[in-house]
């Protein structure tokens, strides 16, 4: 089926779509407001900004990492719109912290404040996608994965652009007011109840996260999903790391600039989201994701091209003077490019992990996947920092996150191959 905007009008649907909405921009919205105030009011120095991103990357990070089978467990054992109430809540204490840590010019506080959001999307995460099939028919839930995807990298394009274009105080005040009204909006969630009663909770988190991982992905064709999630998270985390110091330390540009590439990535991957739903009439499938992946190398690969071959300007640049200069359309077209083809992989790939599964298991699937990915995406946001001690150029990782591309096809080949084989031999 076509992806259906009627869902919007369902009440199904569209509270849970505009809390997971207003929660994206919150994120984005705090996490672009603290870069760029400390790289480019608090630090002036090229490695220390970089640091900063691979720490702040990092940290956000960690608790998927950390917290997400406990999370998997919580969704699984517990009424989940009464679970997303809980984390909405919570989010107005995480932002009064970062509020101050704005107000205060902290990196302390806002380090603390984005670890906090860090678990408040690991307890969010594996709740939104386990809902979807819980409250969507088998052929709706194609189409609500993609507008929930489309519909959250808005909100993050929103939030990107607010956040760098407005004063510390200013976000400030809107980190708080947002985190109000997605509390508000998450009362209109409808009920879901818990698909396994009476089960434990596990709180020893090394023991759960291995049991959660070993007893999930047991499975040949969720591994390779999940592996595949995991390489295009791996990439992003570099690429998410390196825009803010490639706009200002290569291309020698103001935080205009940076909030542009930012913006442009995010609208790349809310319309990869939704082509690829046209294109796969709303089967859930994994036949493009392979050549998604290899034309999303070729653009970094010409990405990496344009910047290496950069002529900064002797004065730092705003968005006019940049738009202006001869190399900057082609820069912004690869940029683009990424984006949607990282959309068209990865949409499909989240939409079989929930639909694979039966209902009793989606939230604990999602979960392990969230681990996994998260562990990439640490893993990424080393690799990056250590590659810049090693004096890597911050143009040549780019280098690194088209290789990565590769992998993910292959991947994605051996993914879409087992479900043919499943089918065929059904």
């Amino acid at each position: 089926m076509q992806l259906s905007l009627t869902l919007l009008l369902r009440r199904r649907f569209l509270p849970l779509f505009v809390t997971q909405a207003l929660g994206a921009f919150n994120d984005h919205l705090f996490k672009t407001a603290m870069v760029m105030l400390v790289t480019y009011r608090v630090f002036s120095d090229e490695h220390r900004e970089a640091a900063f991103n691979a720490l702040a990357n990092g940290l956000y990070i960690l608790p998927f990492f950390l917290f997400s089978a406990l999370a998997g467990q919580l969704a699984d054992c517990r009424d989940k719109a009464m679970v997303i109430r809980w984390v909405k809540s919570i989010e107005i204490a995480i932002m009064l912290v970062g509020a101050a840590g704005l107000l205060f010019h902290s990196v302390t506080l806002l380090l603390f404040a984005l670890f906090a959001m860090g678990m408040h999307s690991t307890f969010f995460g594996p709740i939104k996608y386990a809902l979807l099939p819980q409250h969507l028919r088998p052929d709706e839930v194609l189409g609500g994965t993609g507008l929930i995807e489309a519909g959250t990298y808005t909100a993050v394009l929103i939030g990107i652009l607010v956040g760098g274009i407005i004063p510390p105080a200013a976000a400030a005040a809107l980190v708080l007011a947002i985190a109000l009204i997605g509390r508000l909006t998450s009362r209109h969630v409808p009920a879901a109840p818990p698909v396994v009663e009476g089960r434990p909770l596990d709180f020893h988190i090394v023991r759960a996260s291995i049991r959660l991982v070993s007893e999930t992905l047991h499975v040949p064709r969720l591994l390779l999903a999940v592996l595949a999630i995991s390489v295009f998270w791996m990439q992003a985390a570099i690429l998410g790391t390196l825009f803010v110091p490639l706009v200002k330390n290569v291309l020698e540009a103001d935080q205009s600039v940076a909030t542009l590439f930012l913006a442009v990535f995010s609208i790349g991957v809310a319309i990869g989201s939704l082509a690829i739903n046209r294109l796969l009439g709303g089967a859930v499938s994994a036949r493009y994701a392979p050549a998604a992946a290899l034309v999303m190398g070729l653009f970094l690969l010409d990405l990496h091209q344009v910047a290496a071959g950069w002529h900064a300007p002797d004065d730092m640049t705003g968005v006019s003077a940049f738009l202006a200069m001869p190399k900057a359309p082609h820069m912004l077209i690869d940029l683009l490019g990424v984006a949607i083809f990282g959309g068209m992989f990865v949409v499909p790939l989240y939409a079989f992990l929930t639909t694979t599964v039966d209902k009793l298991h989606t939230a604990r699937t999602v979960a392990a996947n969230n681990i996994v990915n998260s562990g990439a995406m640490v893993i990424g946001a080393c690799l990056f920092a250590g590659l810049l001690r090693l004096g890597v150029p911050v143009a040549d990782t780019l280098l690194v996150v088209a290789a990565g591309s590769l992998a993910a096809a292959l991947l994605a080949w051996r993914l879409h191959r087992a479900c043919a084989a499943a089918l065929s031999s059904a």
